[in-house]
């Protein structure tokens, strides 16, 4: 976006992005991310942990590398290039905090590890530098420029033209800033327990992307890392990301000094214990014992998320989660086929050996059909597959449908298909067991001006008894033209 729109192009696709944010939570799209399969949670959860912990390996080993290239591949295949360039200073840096970080909890649960970790490692660094004359410990100082005053009021010229050219990128950037928040308090509900409210949670990003592009800000959301890290620490509410904010505030004001002398190694060893904390090794390892389409989806999750992008993934892992469903509904939906007589006894749920039984006679040339699951248009082909496999020429049809809990435009035109079909070959069709919604829809297509309302019945006993009164003129019309 700066590339071809300049830094104020930025600035204005995130305002106007931020406006769409408070749209949607407004709008109470925040709910749809509940829509995410649990796979594709952990696989991008996963997948972000190893990003990070790739990210920190420079620091952690104290690597001087050329720029290190975005790709995840690449990264490591530059780290392993330049390995001979170890800070072996750095490496000691880096595990001692990660020691720190994992014994401080042992000693007192009130105090954050990674605090404790930076300021013990930050004077040491300090004392090994200044006193003993070690170099090559890059510090935050040695790499940054810390800008101890606050940001002007930017001026970010707006205009019609400017907002249709960047509509796009806005969207674009407020459907990321979306996802990755609401991943990222979904992510912190499954560690903490805790219920994220999605809606207020977008209107926030939005009003948050509104206000900071003024004060020279770049597009914010929500980040799993500083979740995390935060959460490691005890952060537990939303006040925590407050003192969050005015922490980095203070120290940006008047510790900026201070900030200078925190080893990078130091940081990176924090980072290393967040992202073995957010792997979710164990839940990982769990889902690939489950069935294959999960470990499908969950491993394809995991790996687009470390090679490509966290968007990429979600919409790759939710394509394949559809498949998946409809896959299992396809099979969930079954269609019998019955002559002769249905036994109502062994339906019903409350049947016991005291009921009396009772049996439905069928005329000859009936036929029951029962679709048992959804009729939507994964299995719409299969009720056609099960006449063609029958292959008879039955005078009526009984289609059984109490236990179809829904019917789509796919299954809505197949059936209606059917039945204009049937009528061309003089077969009679009596639907049975509509449900009311179902019955909604039934009436919103043509079936039935082809059946007719009086072949669209109640339950099976009022279909078999419409059956038998049609059975009752085909058999009075065929005595009269053999007279």
């Amino acid at each position: 976006i700066v590339e071809q729109y300049g830094v104020h192009g930025l600035a204005l696709a995130t305002v106007i992005a931020g406006v769409m944010l408070v749209m949607m939570g407004f709008l109470k799209l925040g709910a749809v991310i509940r829509f995410i399969p649990y796979p594709i949670v952990v696989g991008f959860t996963s997948g972000i942990a190893l990003t990070i912990f790739s990210t920190q390996m420079k620091d952690f080993f104290g690597l001087t590398t050329p720029k290190l290239p975005s790709g995840f591949v690449e990264k490591w295949i530059t780290y392993f290039q330049h390995f001979s360039t170890v800070n072996w200073w750095a490496v000691l840096i880096g595990v001692t905090s990660v020691v720190i970080i994992i014994l401080t909890p042992k000693i007192s649960k009130k105090i954050p590890g990674s605090l404790v970790a930076i300021i013990v490692m930050t004077i040491a660094a300090y004392l090994m530098k200044t006193y003993g004359n070690i170099q090559g410990i890059e510090t935050i100082g040695d790499r940054f420029i810390i800008n101890s005053q606050l940001p002007a009021v930017e001026n970010i010229p707006i205009n019609l033209e400017s907002m249709r050219l960047l509509f796009p990128a806005a969207f674009t950037i407020a459907m990321l800033c979306a996802i990755e928040s609401l991943l990222s308090a979904t992510v912190a509900d499954g560690v903490t327990g805790k219920k994220h409210n999605s809606n207020m949670e977008l209107v926030a990003q939005g009003v948050a992307n509104i206000v900071t592009p003024f004060f020279g800000g770049i597009p914010a959301t929500g980040a799993i890392a500083r979740t995390m890290t935060n959460i490691n620490n005890g952060g537990r509410t939303p006040v925590a990301g407050i003192i969050h904010a005015c922490v980095l505030l203070l120290i940006v004001l008047f510790l900026g000094d201070l900030t200078k002398h925190i080893p990078m190694a130091c940081l990176a060893g924090v980072l290393v214990v967040v992202a073995y904390n957010m792997s979710e090794w164990r839940t990982f390892l769990s889902l690939t014992k489950q069935s294959k389409a999960t470990l499908a989806i969950l491993l394809t999750t995991f790996f687009l998320t470390v090679i490509f992008d966290l968007t990429v993934a979600i919409a790759v892992g939710l394509l394949l989660a559809v498949f998946a469903f409809l896959k299992r509904m396809n099979e969930s939906t079954k269609i019998s086929h019955t002559t002769g007589s249905i036994n109502i006894s062994e339906e019903m749920e409350s049947h016991s050996q005291d009921m009396k039984e009772e049996v439905l006679y069928l005329p000859h040339g009936v036929e029951v059909y029962e679709i048992d699951g959804p009729f939507f248009f994964g299995v719409a082909n299969k009720f056609d597959e099960k006449m063609r496999e029958i292959g008879d020429h039955p005078n009526i049809r009984i289609i059984r449908m109490r236990k179809v809990p829904f019917i789509d435009s796919t299954g809505l035109n197949n059936l209606e298909t059917l039945c204009r079909n049937s009528k061309k070959e003089k077969i009679h069709i009596i639907l049975s067991g509509v449900k009311e919604n179902i019955r909604e829809s039934l009436y919103q297509s043509n079936i039935p001006q082809i059946v007719g309302d009086e072949n669209i019945c109640a339950d099976i006993h009022l279909a078999v008894a419409r059956a038998r009164e049609i059975d009752a003129g085909l058999q009075k019309e065929h005595k009269h033209k053999h007279r």
